[in-house]
């Protein structure tokens, strides 16, 4: 048997940027940080005493014995692409909602590929399963969806990335002490708007206007470069982000009408009018999980302002996707 543990995502800057169609011409940049709720898969080996081959426990339970039938995208074209004969019993748990913003489906493409590499007895690096991943949901699932994801799942922690022609792409972790990686934790808040949506629909319309978006997400570039200089300044960078988390989400919304709604509007101006300095909501857009900056002295206000939302707590997680167990 062996288990998986991969990290969800929260975004900073660059949400956008990071689509194919966008950053092989223009160059594309993120800021985001992977935090401590999780994504597991666990592998075993399936006895053949079964009517079927492949047992999968996922929201749902397949038991097929070909490969082609099985329904999850993810698990079928992971298993055809590491060309898997051997019947085996899969199964994902998830802190977290799935399709929240949270970057759930990539942290699950990701710990498919790290328990199918480890299951054979191989390691993977980083930058490997990162490049496999984005390469079995964009080109063998044809999911519209960016690259960030798969490098933050893969890499963990708070990291400044560049995506480039042909895949490539570059990390640059952001490295803060420990008073400072302290102090940005407890200024920010995360609040489940209380309703998932289908990311890659969202995503598929805002690709399809990606032409003629080009001034607002070179602008969103700059704020991107601005973030990173941010986060590398001085003791007031806390306040310098918000800011600048604020300026990119009036640009983000307006990206295309399915991002935001008159129901996030409210929740975003709530927050704000009781001490967010800014905010986000989280993926492609129009549900899940929204991320708040603001001293902790707010926090409650806020909360008390957003009762009827639900607050999840976090920590950063630096370790990214890693094999916890194997046996």
């Amino acid at each position: 048997m062996l288990n998986v543990r991969t990290p969800f995502r929260i975004t900073f800057f660059g949400g956008g940027t990071d689509y194919p169609i966008w950053y092989r011409q223009n160059g594309g940049k993120t800021i985001n940080a992977c935090i401590d709720k999780f994504c597991y898969i666990s592998i075993r080996e399936l006895p053949p005493f079964f009517d079927y081959k492949w047992r999968l426990r996922y929201f749902m339970t397949e038991e097929v014995s070909s490969i082609e039938t099985i329904k999850h995208p993810s698990i079928r074209e992971c298993l055809k692409y590491f060309n898997i004969n051997s019947g085996l019993e899969i199964v994902h748990q998830g802190d977290l909602p799935s399709r929240s913003g949270l970057g759930s489906s990539s942290a699950f493409t990701v710990s498919m590929i790290n328990a199918l590499t480890g299951f054979e007895g191989k390691l993977i690096s980083k930058r490997d399963l990162a490049l496999k991943a984005i390469e079995i949901e964009q080109d063998k699932i044809c999911e519209a969806v960016g690259s960030q994801d798969q490098v933050a799942a893969s890499y963990g922690g708070i990291n400044y990335t560049e995506y480039s022609d042909l895949n490539e792409f570059n990390v640059y972790p952001i490295k803060l002490n420990n008073i400072d990686l302290k102090k940005l934790e407890n200024h920010l808040l995360l609040c489940f708007t209380g309703f998932t949506r289908n990311a890659s629909e969202i995503a598929e319309t805002q690709i399809n206007l990606t032409k003629s978006k080009k001034i607002d997400l070179n602008y969103m570039l700059s704020i991107c470069e601005e973030g990173y200089k941010a986060f590398g300044g001085k003791n007031d960078f806390l306040s310098e982000i918000g800011r600048l988390l604020d300026e990119q989400w009036k640009i983000k919304r307006g990206l295309t009408e399915l991002i935001s709604n008159s129901h996030i509007d409210e929740i975003y101006k709530i927050a704000k009018k009781n001490g967010a300095m800014g905010g986000k909501l989280l993926g492609a857009g129009g549900g899940g999980f929204m991320l708040f900056l603001a001293a902790p002295e707010f926090h409650t206000k806020i909360k008390d302002a957003l009762a009827d939302k639900m607050f999840v707590p976090f920590k950063f997680d630096f370790n990214g996707s890693k094999i916890i167990y194997f046996s």
